[in-house]
């Protein structure tokens, strides 16, 4: 009886020894190391703004506290970054990743040109939930959705490529409500379709309100563009005259679409992952760290300096999310990849 006693202690002892040492490991690796956060878009953009803001914290709250280099890799929408992190990003937790969402509906949907698999990547969380809506300079002459549906020549949109917001919402919009749109797309991110529509290249475009009141302030101050129609379910605080895209649709097809094919991506469009096969207490250290970053008071000081929205979403929601989007019903997929493959 006492020799199981004494076996049944030193067993636990042991166990906790091991789990004490893979804790130690764990929390002494990132010691004197650098963590590359490769973003997918281009400098001065959205993405690019919100992952400086973030790196700039986020490494005093993982143990041994690394350094952050932010890295622009742009190209096909954030795809060739999406593809890196899944294919060549080493997965040892440091290279975070930060691409649009709007890829994973690609990798639903079979799009060409993705080479990963969605579920099998270490997500990190979602700094805010995206407020969908489209602003146009004021030179294009629509400063109304009423102004936009009666357009007798469609309305130029800017466009980075398929699977990002900026294309896939005018698209489904298009689709749906047969609003007068055509989309240039090739663009890098969202500081080039600003830097368009300024010089009257194209009217505007379709991103987040989150990313658009801060890299567009200025001119949305001076008047020189206007939000005229918001691509989310219910009103923004900031934006209550500015109607609904969803209240347009005519048929539930159409409001079917618009709920899979806009709203519900718009929770994940800026999600950080890390490569598949990153040590799941990695990944757990990473998503505490994360979401620690987000309460940091300093941190939410220069958020609300610079007027960066945080609404989070964590890693564990981040995956159910997009557990449910692999499971939408065939026929609306047809439907939704139909409106997507529209120039």
């Amino acid at each position: 009886m006492h020799r199981r006693i004494r076996f049944s202690i030193v067993a636990f002892i042991g166990l906790v020894f091991i789990s004490s040492a893979a804790h130690a490991t764990t929390h002494d690796f990132y010691e004197g190391k650098t963590i590359r956060m490769i973003v997918g878009f281009a400098p001065g953009g959205g993405f690019d703004t919100y992952s400086r803001a973030i790196t700039r914290h986020l490494g005093k709250h993982i143990p041994g506290n690394p350094t952050f280099v932010v890295e622009n890799m742009t190209g096909a929408g954030s795809l060739i970054a999406a593809n890196y992190i899944y294919k060549v990003a080493k997965p040892d937790g440091l290279t975070m990743g930060n691409f649009i969402g709007g890829l994973i509906m690609q990798q639903v949907m079979g799009g060409p040109g993705i080479e990963f698999e969605a579920p099998k990547f270490g997500w990190i969380g979602v700094p805010v939930k995206d407020n969908v809506v489209c602003a146009l300079r004021k030179e294009s002459g629509i400063t109304s959705a009423e102004q936009w549906f009666a357009s007798k020549t469609p309305v130029k949109l800017g466009g980075t490529a398929p699977g990002s917001t900026t294309d896939d919402v005018p698209k489904v919009l298009k689709a749906t409500l047969g609003l007068p749109i055509q989309l240039v797309a090739g663009y890098k991110g969202t500081s080039q379709i600003r830097l368009a529509a300024d010089s009257g290249e194209i009217a505007g475009g379709c991103w987040a309100w989150e990313s658009i009141k801060v890299t567009w302030r200025k001119a949305l101050e001076a008047g020189d563009v206007k939000v005229v129609l918001q691509a989310i379910p219910e009103p923004h605080p900031e934006l209550r005259k500015v109607p609904l895209a969803i209240k347009y649709a005519k048929t539930d097809e159409a409001r079917k679409l618009i709920q899979v094919g806009v709203h519900d991506p718009g929770a994940i469009t800026r999600p950080y992952m890390v490569a598949p096969g990153t040590p799941k207490e990695r990944v757990q250290l990473l998503r505490k760290a994360f979401l620690d970053t987000l309460k940091d008071k300093e941190f939410l000081a220069e958020a609300r300096k610079a007027k960066l929205d945080i609404d989070p979403v964590t890693g564990e929601q981040v995956e159910r999310i997009i557990s449910g989007l692999f499971k939408v019903e065939p026929s609306l997929l047809a439907k939704l990849k139909e409106a997507l493959a529209k120039k």
